[in-house]
């Protein structure tokens, strides 16, 4: 069996020093929000672990995962392909083509089984024996199958592999089918989007060769580092949603303003992903950030949950500003009966002792008048 050599290895040929490479792993456990503590444990791996073996498969898709991929900055990656894993097979991003192609995955799936990472971009088509979507000359089905009986972990990058996306939405002629779906005996990570935030696929390809694990995954197995919290929950906007202040209109004055887009159709208050905190093209922006309402991309089933323009709920509008006159004569009316029945109050109260102070003393019986 051919040796990998590892992480440390490969770098320190390339002249990087020992403590760039310590930095880099400081770098590496705040990207995936570790304690610092582990950045010794993501060394010592990367150090004396060989690097992963994997295989990108590519079925029914549109290769927007792997154009994602290859803008990664953090880490760049060119160090997650020449360093971190060991890219043996991807029909899109390698130099070799047609048999040569084909016999390196062969090999790959003979001398590493039980070792190497599958990786999946795209769904299986079943209908007519698979034959919507041919790889190599066989049914993308076969290869899946074939490659998935020995890998040792599934990636499914992108909303078409990992939920079945725009192939799979009603009424599904090709029978387009999630990995999931599947039912390979082997543990799987979800990684959904379209496309995944680059910097998440390599995130998880990083914690995948430092531990030798999946991460902690949510009940769509998708890893709760990424996808633990709501969009909406730490989007900008949010401040202006709470407001009460809505963009009504495309164009208008609150679009102008930044108001929240949560009447235009924005996913984010439903949608769990890490769009609002890590963002896209190296940090800078999100879809919400550029104008335009989040459409759920990485939640199962959002092609077939009607225009991307409508509201996730009937929701009322509210908010401070949105509701202060309207709450304000409330609590004025409140206030104003409390007032009102705070005075009769008194005025019984009053008038009871009006009566008791003129009501004449009647001395106890047996008891002589002063």
């Amino acid at each position: 069996m051919a040796r990998l050599d590892t992480f440390y290895e490969s770098i320190r040929r390339r002249g990087i020093s020992r403590r760039s490479f310590l930095k880099y792993c400081s770098l590496t456990a705040a990207a995936l929000g570790l304690e610092p503590t582990l950045s010794a444990d993501i060394a010592h791996a990367l150090e004396t672990k060989p690097r992963i073996p994997v295989l990108w498969f590519h079925g029914n898709e549109c290769t927007c995962c792997s154009e994602s991929f290859i803008r990664s900055a953090h880490p760049l990656v060119s160090d997650v392909v020449l360093n971190m894993i060991s890219l043996e097979y991807d029909d899109v991003l390698m130099a070799a083509a047609g048999h040569q192609a084909e016999a390196a995955a062969e090999a790959v799936m003979e001398e590493h089984k039980g070792e190497y990472v599958l990786a999946v971009e795209g769904d299986a088509p079943l209908n007519e024996d698979g034959m919507y979507c041919i790889v190599a000359g066989k049914p993308f089905i076969h290869n899946l199958r074939r490659a998935a009986e020995n890998a040792r972990f599934i990636i499914a990058w992108g909303q078409c592999s990992s939920f079945g996306c725009v192939q799979q939405a009603h009424p599904n002629p090709t029978r387009g089918t999630a990995v999931r779906r599947l039912h390979f005996d082997k543990p799987l990570i979800n990684v959904p989007g379209c496309p995944p935030i680059a910097e998440v696929m390599t995130g998880v390809l990083t914690y995948v060769l430092t531990f030798g694990r999946l991460p902690e995954l949510d009940r769509q197995l998708r890893p709760k580092m990424f996808y633990g919290q709501r969009i909406h929950d730490k989007c900008y906007r949010r401040a202006h949603f709470d407001a009460g202040q809505f963009v009504e209109h495309w164009d208008d004055d609150g679009a102008r303003k930044g108001f929240c887009l949560y009447k235009m159709g924005c996913k984010g208050p439903t949608t769990y992903n890490a769009c609002s905190t890590t963002m896209w093209n190296q940090g800078v922006s999100f879809p919400i950030a550029a104008g335009h309402g989040c459409i759920g991309c990485s939640e199962e089933g959002f092609w077939d949950k009607g225009s991307f323009y409508d509201r996730v709920t009937d929701l009322r509008q509210f908010g401070v500003e949105a509701n202060a006159d309207r709450v304000g004569a409330a609590a004025a009316a409140v206030t104003g009966a409390g007032i009102a029945a705070h005075a009769a109050l008194s005025a019984v109260k009053r008038a009871r002792m009006r009566a008791s102070l003129e009501k004449p003393s009647t001395p106890p019986s047996g008891t002589p008048n002063a």
